[in-house]
């Protein structure tokens, strides 16, 4: 059964004494630069610096609402949702681990150590999915996967949610995909609180698996790690629950490498925030279908994490881009 507005309302509720209601940010200058009105939910200002949060708690709280309080759980990232399901672990006093392949952003794997969890690494995220799955299997333990799981989903669109209910009706919502947990979410909410507003999805061209699925018509797995700035989307494949929500999407992206860089560089200047370049590739596609409107035009812009390790930095200002101004 699909999932509706309230399914969202309901993950709303109680992750509310857990999370952040995060500002939505604008630039006058960016927004006089493109000639349309561009908002940004900033969920870098989130708890564990991220949207993943809400997933992990969502989740968490509705198995503790329904009689079913686990003695462990276990979750695999490369990122953010492994900081969001240590972070909800704690808060409800379960045991954790994460496991996670040795890629992962150094700056993520101590930040999931930093909140108790115990974390385990593995040279691939194919072995670190293996792994999970292990550990799945024992009694007590329950697994929350990082986008194909219901209460993972309600609880990521509470983002465009909140935003949709503070500025009323947008024209389009952009948002990044990684496993399309977070698309799925934001459809739902928009579908509910605003139906004719357009959601767009964003990937990074070197990691496209959504997009292949999407004109395959069946989820298309990636054959190696890809290379790209965008380690939030670095996804083997998007899942059997999400890939249902993508084909309902009123467009989708597919970004080049260096724009990541560009958008990151420019969002940071602007804004005046730390953004990751998973979320700041979203500014290219907006930008692109801009170009196709004939009249102005409200977006949203999902920025969905701000957590930047030290190596990625460096491979984000390695070119300065901030003497190319954004326009159209």
């Amino acid at each position: 059964m699909d999932l509706i507005l309230e399914d969202i309302q309901a993950a709303k509720r109680r992750i509310d004494p857990y999370i952040k209601q995060t500002p939505i940010l604008y630039s006058s200058l960016l927004n006089k630069w493109l000639g349309h009105d561009i908002y940004f939910k900033c969920e870098n200002f989130q708890k564990i610096g991220a949207f993943k949060v809400r997933g992990g708690v969502n989740t968490v709280s509705w198995l503790i609402e329904n009689n079913n309080r686990p003695k462990h759980i276990v979750a695999n990232s490369s990122g953010n949702h492994a900081q969001a399901v240590a972070y909800a672990a704690k808060q409800f006093n379960i045991p954790a681990t994460i496991y996670m392949p040795n890629y992962s952003s150094k700056v993520k794997v101590q930040a999931t150590k930093g909140y108790g969890a115990e974390v385990v690494l593995s040279e691939t995220r194919d072995i670190t999915d293996v792994k999970v799955q292990e550990a799945a299997t024992k009694e007590g333990t329950y697994w929350i996967p990082p986008y194909n799981h219901e209460q993972v989903i309600c609880g990521q669109g509470t983002a465009v949610y909140e935003a949709l209910t503070e500025l009323g009706e947008v024209n389009a919502v952009f948002a990044p995909c990684g496993g399309g947990g977070l698309l799925s979410g934001s459809l739902i909410a928009s579908r509910g609180l605003s139906p004719k507003t357009m959601v767009i999805g964003v990937e990074p061209l070197n990691a496209n698996d959504a997009a292949e699925s999407l004109r395959k018509g069946s989820i298309q797995r990636l054959s190696g790690v890809p290379d790209t700035l965008a380690d939030g989307a670095m996804t083997m494949a998007v899942g059997d629950i999400t890939f249902e929500y993508l084909k309902k999407l009123d467009g989708f992206y597919e970004i080049e490498e260096m724009f990541l860089a560009y958008w990151t560089q420019w969002l940071t200047h602007l804004l005046k925030c730390r953004i990751e370049p998973t979320c700041a590739m979203t500014m290219e596609a907006v930008r692109r279908w801009l170009k196709t409107q004939q009249s102005k035009q409200k977006v949203l812009v999902v920025i969905s994490g701000g957590n930047v390790d030290q190596a990625t930095t460096q491979r984000i200002w390695a070119e300065d881009f901030l003497q190319l101004l954004p326009g159209l």
